[in-house]
């Protein structure tokens, strides 16, 4: 399966690679990821958040490193369970602002049957990958980042974000309560 998204970026082009090059910035954008680990040598290990709580770990390996331009990479390992490649692309857009460009290609654990049952959770690589690049805009126009939401312990992660609760209006106690 594949997948193509991009996004562009009111950043210059060296500031935006030399970001997304440093692989452990990576978990303050993607929403799943855990951690990034350089292993050295072009290799890294990674540590994501699944469907209904199961971590995935995999290592992967650089396959090209153009600074400033490309990096593609590829997983590398036993587990067959996570197995993708992928390239990201970084474009000039004007003399301040980069296109970034994510191409992905991965093997759904289970199959068709296994990326159909991903899409209704919201565990669709296609559709983290565009949320995690506003994300990633986000932080690097802004400086700002805000995970979307942890998982608690103990409670199955199916992609559902939860309201948190509130503590109810006292009127007697905040006479200036509007509700």
């Amino acid at each position: 399966m594949n997948a193509t998204k991009s996004i562009t970026v009111a950043r210059p082009r060296s500031e935006v690679y030399a970001f997304w090059r440093d692989f452990e910035n990576l978990p303050r954008f993607m929403q799943h990821l855990e951690s990034v680990e350089n292993l050295g040598g072009g290799r890294s290990h990674w540590v994501a958040k699944g469907i209904a709580g199961n971590d995935r770990e995999w290592d992967a390996e650089l396959v090209e490193d153009h600074p400033n331009e490309r990096i593609s990479w590829r997983t590398v390992g036993a587990d067959d369970d996570v197995t993708h490649g992928g390239t990201v692309s970084f474009l000039s857009v004007g003399d301040s602002a980069t296109e970034v460009r994510v191409e992905l290609e991965y093997d759904a654990p289970g199959g068709k049957l296994g990326a159909t049952i991903a899409r209704l959770f919201g565990e669709e690589p296609g559709q983290q990958i565009e949320e995690d690049l506003e994300r990633f805009k986000q932080v690097l126009e802004t400086g700002d980042f805000e995970r979307p939401y942890q998982r608690a312990s103990g409670i199955a992660d199916v992609g559902i974000r939860r309201q948190e609760p509130v503590e109810p209006v006292n009127r007697e106690t905040d006479p200036d309560a509007r509700f």
